[in-house]
């Protein structure tokens, strides 16, 4: 007697070509370093990090807070800052459409969001750029932002933590996304004469202006394994200097043997490192004291306690601009 008998009365209908085949897309993630593939909710579960090679995909800014803060909890800040049009620029699109592409691409306002919530034991003002918001780049609004963070911390007697991504300054914004280097690492040196920490963490690339300001201030500067960081590209290194660049040069662990990095840290192993550094570096008698009117004032206007007029952001939802 057979196992199986087929039905006479019911016709089977045949499988067309084009569809005969087991449907993955979105269920496997092929490794960019060693082609081997990954069931997307591992790789999720490793934090974006391969487990055969180590090689770190790059990683949203929602995500690395969420990363960081926890149990990924954590309040968003500033949200309503968001880029305007200063300079009415124009190259193969105008710089409103590019924004609002970036927005729709990114699901973001703006190339960094901060958050303010607890690491371990302590409060840390975090903020984290993302590649996908026209390549990460700073324009005044990112400057606008992570100032404001900073001043945060100077309140609250708190650290900062950001992680750079970025392709440099924002060239939409010529000069005055410049500025912005300056701006930022003045309001650092106010953190530092608090005697607050302020963690920098290097990742897939950090490049230009960032790299040149706020990215290699740290109290502690931290990168990604195999990270590309630097200020201008190696190509264009090679083309002005005329030379052949050594093997790996501006990735992380090149840049850690020559003694312009603290650490290179994996990811998985990050949150566990910062709570360590935070544990060290943190005085709870500093903690403790008051701020005072010299190092941050008290209607968060600013560090000097005037807020100077600016027509390079906007807040959102609202009338007027700032």
């Amino acid at each position: 007697m057979p196992w199986f008998r087929k039905q006479k009365d019911r016709k089977s209908e045949p499988v067309p070509v084009e569809e005969r085949r087991v449907k993955t897309e979105n269920v496997f993630v092929k490794c960019e370093e060693c082609d081997a593939p990954l069931y997307k909710r591992d790789l999720e579960e490793s934090l974006q990090v391969c487990p055969h090679c180590g090689y770190h995909f790059r990683l949203d800014a929602p995500s690395r807070l969420s990363m960081l803060f926890n149990d990924g909890v954590y309040e968003e800040l500033d949200a309503e800052v968001i880029s305007i049009d200063p300079l009415e620029f124009t190259d193969t699109k105008p710089y409103p459409e590019r924004l609002e592409q970036a927005k729709r691409v990114s699901g973001l306002p703006e190339a960094i969001i901060g958050g303010r919530g607890k690491v371990g034991d302590h409060l840390v003002f975090a903020g984290a750029m993302d590649m996908l918001f026209i390549g990460g780049s700073m324009g005044s609004a990112v400057g606008e932002k992570i100032t404001r963070l900073i001043e945060r911390a100077l309140r609250e007697r708190a650290a900062v933590v950001i992680f750079a991504a970025s392709g440099g300054a924002r060239m939409q914004e010529g000069t005055l996304s410049l500025m912005q280097m300056a701006k930022i690492c003045a309001a650092l040196a106010l953190l530092n004469e608090a005697r607050l920490p302020y963690i920098s963490i290097l990742t897939d690339p950090t490049t230009g202006g960032v790299t040149a300001s706020f990215a290699s201030v740290g109290d502690i500067i931290i990168a990604e394994p195999k990270a590309l960081i630097g200020f201008a590209g190696p190509r264009v290194i090679e083309q002005t200097i005329r030379q052949k660049l050594p093997k790996d040069f501006q990735r992380a662990e090149f840049l850690l043997e020559h003694g312009m990095l603290d650490a290179v840290v994996d990811r998985r192993e990050m949150r566990e490192f910062l709570i360590k550094a935070l544990h060290f570096m943190v005085n709870p008698e500093v903690q403790r004291q008051t701020p005072t009117a010299a190092h941050v004032s008290g209607d968060g206007n600013g560090a000097s306690g005037q807020q100077a007029p600016n027509t390079r952001f906007k807040v959102q939802n609202s009338k007027s601009e700032v």
